[in-house]
């Protein structure tokens, strides 16, 4: 197994939107990647990122409500990933061994073996191939793949409490889609849910389906993300303080940046009404921690509004705010401070107290 777990980590991509995160993979073959339509749903472009490509925007090109696909463009720049195999045909039977790949609960990466249950749960129609390999949120999208190397279904949906009950699309009907987009020679098509023809824009008239009178929706006729609030400000600030907005997005109420060395990671909990950024800084060392442990307590006596603390091997700067205090003006500052000493503290810490950089994946 461990042959291809080693070629699918690099075809494996992390996505992210302003509503929610998941899995797809890259078909270097076709150029394109695959994942649910539920991950990608309302965006024209996605947050992707990969093993071996930074993180990018990428269009959304195909959706497909009634098999929950789409099709994202693949990673831009010189990159040769590895080419995976659709295991289109083959004959699976319950109790085969398969494995599923994805990032559940925002994970880099993570590999979960089972079996097949069942070859044939009819749900709207559609059998899908029911496993036990246990699937969480964020492995919506990424492939099943069986014990030669290649993928037998799209990871779809889990039944809620369901003890390791996932559910996987077949291959066989990403194919048909696949084969059906591609021969149109378009890069902005949907499937009509209603006659289940692929539509695009010659097929298409006032959002409805020439073939069939359904109102349809084309990836290039989905509205803009428009935050609204509290998320409307904090994108604004992130703007201000210089860094991409659209890139910085990595699900709801959620925003993750690179400042230099370090990691910050900015989440709003409306419940509750705070806002906080924390960035992940260096790691403990092993020695001679004392002298570290004094430098963040002087560091927090004359800080304003940020505090270092310690969390397992990881140092952490965190800056919290109402939402009711929050303002433009106020708001940009703190945030431009807590940007400016996340990368200012790491260097210290490196270089005068013996932390260590943390590990990237």
């Amino acid at each position: 197994m461990s042959d291809f777990v080693e070629t699918y980590r690099n075809v494996i991509v992390q996505i992210a939107t302003p509503n929610s995160t998941g899995t797809g993979f890259f078909l270097r073959n076709r150029g394109l990647i695959v994942t649910n339509h539920h991950v990608v749903e309302g965006n024209r472009a996605v947050v992707v990122e990969g093993a071996k490509f930074p993180k990018q925007l990428a269009n959304v090109r195909y959706t497909d409500q009634r098999y929950d696909l789409a099709f994202l463009d693949g990673p831009g720049g010189d990159i040769d990933l590895p080419e995976v195999r659709l295991g289109v045909g083959k004959a699976l039977r319950e109790r085969d061994p398969v494995t599923a790949m994805g990032h559940p609960f925002g994970l880099k990466f993570s590999v979960k073996s089972g079996i097949v249950s069942n070859t044939r749960e009819v749900m709207n129609g559609i059998p899908y191939l029911h496993i036990d390999a246990a699937l969480n949120p964020g492995n919506s999208g990424g492939p099943l793949v069986d014990n030669d190397g290649e993928i037998v279904g799209i990871n779809t949906f889990v039944i809620r409490d369901g003890d390791n009950t996932g559910f996987s699309l077949p291959v066989g009907f990403l194919q048909e889609s696949l084969d059906g987009f591609l021969q149109l020679d378009t890069d902005n098509a949907c499937r009509c849910p209603a006659c289940m023809n692929i539509v695009t824009e010659k097929t298409v008239d006032k959002d409805f389906c020439t073939f069939c009178g359904n109102r349809v929706e084309l990836p290039s006729a989905v509205d803009e993300y428009a935050p609204s609030g509290v998320p409307k400000t904090i994108e604004l600030l992130i703007g201000k303080v210089g860094h991409d907005v659209a890139l910085s997005r990595c699900g709801p109420n959620a925003w993750e940046i690179r400042q230099g060395s370090a990691k910050i990671i900015i989440t709003y909990h409306d419940k509750s009404g705070l806002i906080s950024a924390d960035a992940v800084l260096c790691q403990l060392p092993k020695d001679n921690i004392k002298p570290l442990y004094e430098y963040l307590l002087r560091q927090n006596y004359s800080n304003e509004a940020l505090t270092l603390s310690v969390h397992d091997q990881d140092i952490i700067l965190s800056l919290l705010i109402y939402d009711r205090y929050l303002n433009e003006e106020t708001g940009q500052s703190m945030l431009a401070n807590l940007f400016d000493k996340a990368d200012y503290y790491d260097d210290i810490l490196v270089e005068q107290y013996g932390a260590t950089w943390n590990v990237e994946d």
